[in-house]
């Protein structure tokens, strides 16, 4: 499987002399905190990131694992997850719950101040005896130590939640401050792989913290609205963009051109070898 890269995108880029509210979802919030140049290249100028490769086998976890709560969720029954763990809550029935869990939909917001409409797709959500919501993230890996939420990159999954949390309680629905991340770990001990994979899954609490989401949305506005921010010396493609460039001006002009080949289309008719398949499978190329 071949990502290509598409280059710039300017369809659905930010302008400041426009009245209409700009769209913006969790996953670019997420990408001004982290490197406000970065977002800015996207959502001002239209210049994303490069892609990478989809996570195949967690995409199919995460199908199962919704298959597997909506049975519950039509029978208004507690999963045996949630018992295990002392969870007094079921899943949540609404008829707008395929929505919130669809990609380029989910739920959304307008926030007034800053003319931002936010959107951001859920993997669950649960409803304790209360009748607060709580949000739920589903997450799959495969390590061979405990699985945590103490990595530093995992500060996205974090901010994450919080971002579903904020959505749901400005949509007016009572939101509990303890999400829980539905976490799967591959087990990696078996003797063999016998054609399937085996999990551990293990109910991790979390508990959100909204209050910092105003002051970044303001903080993003601003951003739209100004200049090119700085390079940021802990971003990865800023440090490539800043290495690159030098190395590439002093390089004679002629070797400054860059020449792209077409790929060789295949025949409809061609098939690919079987190894060849069965990687593309699991997602490795």
């Amino acid at each position: 499987m071949s990502n290509f890269y598409k280059g710039r995108n300017q369809k659905n880029c930010y302008d400041p002399e426009s009245k209409q509210y700009f769209k913006l979802s969790r996953s670019k919030i997420d990408l001004f905190v982290e490197c406000p140049r970065c977002f800015y290249l996207d959502r001002r100028l239209g210049l994303g990131r490069p892609p990478g490769f989809p996570f195949n086998l967690n995409s199919a976890v995460d199908h199962l694992l919704k298959k597997e709560f909506d049975i519950h969720r039509a029978g208004a029954t507690t999963h045996p997850l949630m018992s295990h763990y002392g969870v007094d809550a079921v899943p949540f029935s609404h008829p707008l719950m395929d929505q919130w869990r669809e990609n380029f939909k989910g739920i959304e917001f307008l926030h007034e101040p800053t003319n931002l409409l936010i959107t951001g797709a859920v993997d669950d959500i649960w409803q304790s005896s209360s009748g607060e919501l709580m949000i739920v993230d589903y997450k799959a890996t495969s390590k061979e130590t405990e699985v945590t939420l103490d990595a530093p990159w995992q500060d996205g999954y974090k901010r994450q939640m919080e971002i579903y949390q904020w959505l749901f309680a400005r949509n007016g629905f009572p939101v509990a401050k303890t999400g829980y991340f539905v976490y799967c770990n591959g087990k990696r001990d078996a003797e063999a792989f016998d054609g399937k994979l085996e999990f551990e899954v293990k109910l991790i609490p979390y508990e959100g913290a909204t209050e910092w989401i105003e002051s970044v949305l303001e903080k993003i506005k601003g951003c739209l609205d100004g200049g090119l921010p700085s390079a940021n010396t802990t971003c990865d493609y800023c440090l490539y963009r800043k290495e690159a460039a030098p190395l590439e001006s002093s390089l004679p002009a002629i070797k400054q051109e860059m020449h792209f080949t077409e790929r060789p289309k295949k025949s409809i008719k061609a098939k690919q070898p079987a190894e060849s398949s069965q990687r593309s499978l699991f997602g490795l190329y």
